[in-house]
């Protein structure tokens, strides 16, 4: 098999791998009563030893916490190697679905289901190309760490995290790392379409909050009701207006919106930001101030009585460099009577947008879209990447996709109907085919 008809092998198999791989259920309810990964772990292993990729199955914290590790050698033995990475877990499928979730159907164009865009189209990417690498006898120019990763949907404590503590063999001359979420589009205009590269991450302080009172019965006074000073410390959460910080990734963003838009956007004016963003207002417009959102409630256990305790979730994203203002800021807004413990807490992460890896990505981008010019952001939400961080290695999100201008991209993750572009994936695959040989 020759390059070209290599490529050709990549438009091919990427879409029908995407379908395969969301009709195996792999949900991560977080408290590791779903099905786990193994399934879909079998099947990616399957597939890489169909072509004869050495690869291995490997089980963290239980038999169900599964991934799969495979190192495709390069050609450039100087070169540190680089890490690739997907998770191979999806979040539940509630809601009204226009289509099973689990079916991997085709409709209008586009892959429909679990998982098309957070990440199993991303991990069918990564397979369909280092399964034509191997057709074709093409090796790239680094070694290329590739792993598949249970748990990313819960915090990777049952997958990234863990192997960073107990598999470092995995990340042995890994300088840097790519996985999700970047290399997305939005158009400008007929001339210019910009593509955003994840070199920032907010980091996690998911918290729970405790109220403690005095328990009674329902019909007498209570100057001390734990539901009452629990809910007066949610809201002063939920209303606070956080100021706006600026990281080094968002001043850059601002710039480069600035040129692209022929407007002086002011890096203050988050409004005026979101407003030029479009369908990807939802996914960068909090990731210009530190933010803590009510999640869950829970209190009592009759309506006569009134609990001793009461306790609220709350999901604090923090920007890089910002951690501390945040704690203090929380503690601010707690209540006399709360307590607060973390149930995750995770760094904010931030990498510089130059160097020859970010380069590779531009180049692959502009030779399959001529009109492409690559951005840094923020990602608001989380990655398998903060466990790599904390190796040192540097890392980006780049799964890259070409979308059409009228889909609402960022509210697809986590949501009902999700789907993915059939041609975005086949346009994802060759770039990332060229991208991985040259970076």
């Amino acid at each position: 098999m020759t390059p070209d008809s290599a490529t050709t092998n990549i438009d091919n198999e990427v879409v029908k791998i995407t379908q395969e791989l969301i009709q195996i259920d792999s949900t991560n309810f977080g408290d590791d009563t779903g099905p786990g990964e193994a399934a879909v772990a079998e099947y990616v292993e399957s597939k890489l030893q169909e072509l004869g990729i050495d690869c291995e199955r490997f089980s963290t914290t239980s038999g169900k916490r599964q991934g799969v590790f495979a190192q495709i050698e390069g050609s450039d033995p100087s070169a540190e190697a680089l890490l690739v990475h997907g998770h191979l877990d999806v979040v539940p499928a509630v809601g009204d679905w226009q289509h099973d979730p689990f079916g991997g159907e085709i409709h209008d164009g586009m892959v429909w289901g679990r998982g098309a865009v957070d990440m199993k189209d991303g991990n069918a990417i990564l397979l369909s190309t280092v399964r034509a690498w191997k057709a074709a006898g093409i090796k790239p120019r680094r070694t290329i760490n590739l792993l598949f990763l249970p748990d990313e949907e819960a915090g990777g404590k049952h997958g990234a995290h863990w192997l960073v503590e107990n598999r470092k063999d995995m990340f042995n001359n890994v300088s840097e790392a790519v996985g999700e979420v970047g290399g997305f589009s939005l158009e400008v205009n007929k001339d210019l379409r910009l593509y955003f590269i994840e070199t920032a991450e907010k980091g996690i302080r998911w918290m729970k909050l405790t109220a403690e009172g005095q328990a009674g019965h329902g019909s007498m006074l209570n100057s001390n009701n734990a539901v009452t000073e629990l809910a007066r410390t949610v809201t002063r959460i939920g209303e606070f207006n956080w100021p706006v910080r600026l990281t080094k990734t968002n001043e850059a963003l601002v710039r480069e919106l600035s040129e692209a838009f022929r407007i002086d956007l002011d890096p203050t004016d988050v409004p005026s930001i979101i407003k030029v963003l479009g369908p990807m207002a939802r996914l960068i417009g909090a990731t210009f101030q530190n933010s803590a959102q009510p999640t869950m409630l829970d209190a009592g256990y009759k309506v006569n009585v009134v609990p001793q305790f009461a306790t609220a979730q709350i999901d604090g994203r923090v920007l890089p460099g910002f951690e501390d203002e945040f704690d203090a800021q929380i503690d601010e807004l707690l209540g006399p009577n709360i307590t607060r413990t973390d149930s995750i807490r995770d760094i904010a992460m931030e990498t510089p947008f130059n160097g020859p890896t970010v380069d590779a990505m531009a180049d692959a981008l502009r030779f399959e879209d001529d009109k492409s010019h690559a951005v840094p952001y923020v990602l608001s939400g989380g990655t398998d990447a903060k466990a790599f961080a904390r190796l040192g290695i540097r890392c980006y999100g780049f799964i890259p996709l070409q979308l059409p201008p009228s889909l609402d991209f960022a509210s697809l993750f986590h949501g009902v109907d999700e789907r993915v572009p059939v041609d975005s994936l086949r346009f994802g695959a060759r770039v990332m085919d060229r991208f991985l040989k040259n970076a």
